[in-house]
């Protein structure tokens, strides 16, 4: 994943500032003139409203990092390594040969493709996004554009993109892959973020993208016909030039969607905030959070922080209410097995949702001012600024017709609110199969609402207050 939110657990030296800053970079002031024109400089707004228009509605999807990184699972001959799973090879310093003997003992042979996407159905989710390579230069997928993949060089022999894009088409899920198109620590030329540790690695960045990188986004396009296309940890080696070599492609595609870590100036379609919510959101812009359910994306075995269901719905449904779209991500073992406690708290986010998706899936952002938190005069965030500090007391989405009130905390007998610029007509309990009417009152923006004695949901109850146009 992204380098910044990585830097406080490796400690990287403060020279890579600037290469970090790119992969952060916001929308281009440029944007008209890139050396290729890509979908985004094009499409008029409306083009661009039906294109995004599934993501819109999604609200929730799953995200997947599998790689041969599985096998030793956070453990270096015999040692825990710190930081992510998935960024083993870079943090213990492997060299090349090595770490291309991991796949001669990557036999996934428990993965099952109809369990995984059932799983994301069951959750709520409705798209996935799976690595296809990550930074480790591994292919999870048939590439004939380079030999190290699974297909070729483990002896599962089998293509789990392929078993994956097919079942996701069969259970009404889109599918969405990651491709590492900067970094690859495992051919020659590839950048790594800190710089080379084996001279294997040494080469021409430009022609590992010409020969490895753009030959492989070719297959995945061509091939698995993906939804998304997610980019991440742009570095300075990609250039404008560069970079629109690769967005020559992604134009044949103009129903793709894809983020803003390509590099080279492009601003692609979505903001990706890593590991944390943004207070405000991005007001104006389309917007995903990505976030890992325990502490590392690639599988770590000895990793069992896991965040409480609670605190993931809490997560969710903050995202929401700022118009966001929540990645969640599942890190699979070398079995092919997505852990249990990751499972469980997916399905129990799942039944939630069953009884009140209508309150996420094509919702807007809040209609009211209350920021629901604050900024910290001690804390500070990773970038040394003020830290958000939330309160989890209640949020809001909407629609025409509708605001949904996301009581998180039981207010008592009624909710109040003081700012509500919306004409109350009704309101009653989302999960209340019956809707009863609650009385409620309404004097300017003063609206307040009468509650039974308990919540339905001690996680978070959904009171419904349909609206007439002001």
């Amino acid at each position: 994943m992204n380098m910044p939110y990585r830097l406080v657990k490796s400690a990287l030296a403060c020279a890579l500032a600037s290469t970090c800053a790119m992969a952060h970079a916001a929308t281009p002031a440029n944007a008209g003139t890139h050396p290729v024109a890509a979908i985004q400089d094009t499409e008029t707004p409306a083009q661009r409203d039906a294109r995004m228009a599934w993501w819109h509605a999604a609200r929730y999807g799953m995200f997947i990092h599998w790689g041969v990184y599985s096998v030793p699972a956070g453990v270096w001959q015999g040692k825990p390594v710190d930081g992510a799973g998935e960024w083993i090879m870079h943090d213990a310093r492997i060299p090349v040969e090595e770490y291309k003997q991991l796949p001669a003992r990557f036999d996934p042979m428990q993965f099952d493709a109809h369990t995984w996407v059932s799983l994301a159905k069951a959750a709520g989710m409705k798209y996935i996004v799976i690595t296809a390579k990550h930074h480790d230069g591994f292919a999870m997928f048939d590439s004939k554009a380079n030999a190290f993949n699974i297909v070729d060089a483990t002896p599962f022999k089998h293509d789990p993109l392929r078993a994956l894009a097919d079942e996701a088409k069969r259970q009404g899920i889109k599918f969405g892959v990651y491709y590492s198109q900067d970094q690859d620590w495992t051919a020659p030329g590839g950048a790594a973020i800190g710089g080379h540790w084996d001279k294997a690695q040494d080469g021409d960045f430009a022609t590992y993208l010409q020969t490895k990188a753009i030959p492989q986004i070719k297959e995945l396009l061509a091939k698995y016909h993906p939804a998304v296309l997610w980019f991440d940890t742009p570095t300075r080696e990609m250039t404008p030039q560069l970079a629109a070599e690769i967005v020559k492609l992604l134009d044949q595609y103009p129903q793709l969607i894809w983020n803003n870590r390509l590099g080279g100036g492009y601003a692609g379609d979505t903001e990706t905030p890593e590991q944390h919510i943004p207070p405000q959101g991005f007001p104006g812009k389309d917007w995903e959070t990505c976030m890992t359910i325990n502490d590392t994306w690639g599988y770590k075995s000895a990793d069992t922080d896991f965040k409480s269901t609670t605190v993931l719905l809490r997560n969710l449904v903050d995202i929401a209410s700022k118009g966001g779209n929540y990645l969640l991500n599942v890190g699979p073992d070398a079995r092919g097995v997505i852990p249990a406690a990751e499972a469980e708290r997916l399905q129990t986010i799942g039944q939630w949702l069953k009884i009140n998706g209508e309150s996420i899936y094509g919702t807007h952002p809040t209609p009211f001012a209350d920021p629901h938190g604050s900024y910290s005069t001690t804390q500070k965030d990773s970038d040394g600024k003020p830290a958000w500090v939330p309160t989890w007391d209640w949020r809001a989405t909407s629609r025409p017709g509708k605001v949904y009130i996301h009581l998180l905390e039981w207010p008592g007998s009624s909710f109040h609110v003081a700012d509500a610029n919306i004409h109350a007509t009704g309101a009653y309990l989302l999960a209340d199969p019956r809707h009863t009417p609650l009385k409620f009152t309404q004097h300017g923006t003063q609206l307040d609402v009468q509650l039974p004695a308990k919540p339905l949901d001690p996680t978070d109850t959904v009171l419904v207050v349909t609206t007439n146009p002001r």
